[in-house]
């Protein structure tokens, strides 16, 4: 087991701007929009349109101006055991519990009508983040026997996007956004060990750590038809984004075999096509119905190349692999329900949305897992004059995946995965203010 644990490590090091897949993409912006369960793209009627579909501004008269804050709060466990041979009680290698840890993460929005059939706008939010923090002593029989280790992914990712939105009639708009990317996580991790032909003929690499950054840029574009009071439905095109990632690697312990302890490297990473589809129904004037199909292309992170700039780390990266691996993720499509009930001047709001697994058990690890959610929403809306507040929480409850160790051991197809059962849920609780004058 010990000897597979080096590479499987290693492995990790190209996962790691992957993060913005299924549980670890921020899948809602804006308060009423997330406790609606992310049905909006038919909608799209609040300052959180730039996201679900920037037509949506092209219907506003007036200046609006909205925040929006949300924190994430990872629950995980990750337990793995060895069956010994001959013997019918498996050992307990891991029992762990991730750290609690808070990340936060939000948006803020301002639309002006040019005039009108025009509205300009800018939009900031972070689309992407979310990480894992892994108590080193629950950790120490797989870092060597080192609790020290500090196994911790931390990925976001904000995006800048001037707007402009376009009325053709009162029943049809056209708008889009251009969205310029900004990347950034930090990554650690046991770097496994490796054995030399002299004392003490077993070297414990130790911590290994990465920190990176990059730009990217990409496109927003949505259509929103109203043929009546009643009926909405919108759709919206998101571009890919290719992010052009530099930063750093360290090896704490490298430099005892007479190496460089660290790297530079260089990633791209195209974040995929989004495609997605919704419809928003009034059977009643109180209440509002909503239903989304969304798209991702992920099937086009297949290869992932990593470009160490140090040479040895490149004979070293390229002689084990390492320097590129095959992910075979698939595509994913989420189904999205909403609905809210108007009393007077506050709003009742509940949803649910299923997210499925795209990445399959050959690329399971515990720093960027990934599951089939089914989550749930609620919340609340008071509107006052112009000012909207709004609140909500959304719950991600995860399917457990169990990973076996002899496939890891066996299959040559599992060198990327970390044998285990693992488990997570996700609270995303969040609060959104908006005024329009």
């Amino acid at each position: 087991m010990k000897r597979r644990f080096a590479p499987i490590c290693l492995s990790l090091l190209l996962l790691s701007p992957l993060a913005m897949a299924n549980g670890l993409n921020l899948n809602s912006m804006g308060s009423r929009a997330l406790a609606m369960g992310g049905a909006y793209v038919g909608l799209a009627d609040d300052f959180s349109a730039v996201f679900w579909n920037p037509a949506g501004i092209a219907f506003f008269e007036k200046d609006c101006l909205g925040f929006y804050g949300t924190d994430l709060i990872p629950m995980s466990t990750y337990a793995l055991e060895y069956q010994v041979p001959g013997t019918d009680t498996p050992i307990t290698l891991v029992d762990a519990e991730n750290e609690t840890i808070h990340y936060l993460a939000g948006m803020g929005a301002y639309y002006h009508p040019v005039t009108e059939n025009l509205v300009a706008g800018l939009g900031v939010y972070v689309p992407s983040g979310l990480g894992i923090r892994w108590k080193g002593e629950d950790m120490a029989s797989i870092s060597n026997g080192n609790p020290s280790i500090n196994w911790e992914s931390r990925v976001s990712m904000v995006t800048i996007a001037p707007t402009l939105a376009f009325k053709i009639t009162d029943q049809i708009s056209l708008g889009a956004a251009l969205n310029v990317n900004y990347g950034m996580f930090n990554i650690g991790m046991h770097a496994g060990k490796v054995s030399i032909d002299q004392p003490p003929y077993m070297v414990d690499l130790g911590q290994y750590e990465e920190e990176m950054t990059g730009w990217g840029y990409g496109a927003t574009v949505g259509i929103l038809v109203k043929p009546s009071e009643k009926f909405s439905f919108g759709g919206t095109f998101r571009t890919q984004s290719k992010v052009q990632f530099s930063g750093e690697a360290t090896i704490s312990n490298l430099n005892y075999l007479g190496l460089q302890a660290s790297s530079k490297l260089e990633r791209d990473l195209t974040w995929p096509i989004w495609i997605a589809g919704g419809v928003a129904f009034n059977p009643m004037q109180e209440l509002t119905l909503t239903a989304d199909v969304q798209y991702t292309q992920w099937s086009e992170l297949d290869v992932i190349v990593t470009d160490f700039k140090n040479i040895s780390w490149q004979m070293i990266m390229a002689r084990s692999g390492q320097d590129k691996m095959d992910l075979h993720w698939k595509d994913g499509t989420q189904f999205r329900f909403g609905a809210e009930y108007r009393i007077n001047s506050l709003a009742l709001r509940g949803g649910y949305y299923i997210d499925p697994a795209v990445a399959p058990d050959e690329t399971m690890n515990i720093l960027l897992p990934n599951y089939h959610y089914n989550v749930v929403t609620a919340g609340f809306g008071y509107h006052l004059n112009g000012l909207q507040l709004d609140f909500a929480v959304e719950y991600l409850m995860g399917k457990e995946r169990e990973i076996d160790y002899r496939k890891v051991i066996t299959d040559p197809n599992y060198e990327s995965a970390m044998p285990g059962t693992y488990n997570m849920n996700v609270l995303v609780p969040n609060l959104s203010v908006s005024y329009k004058f």
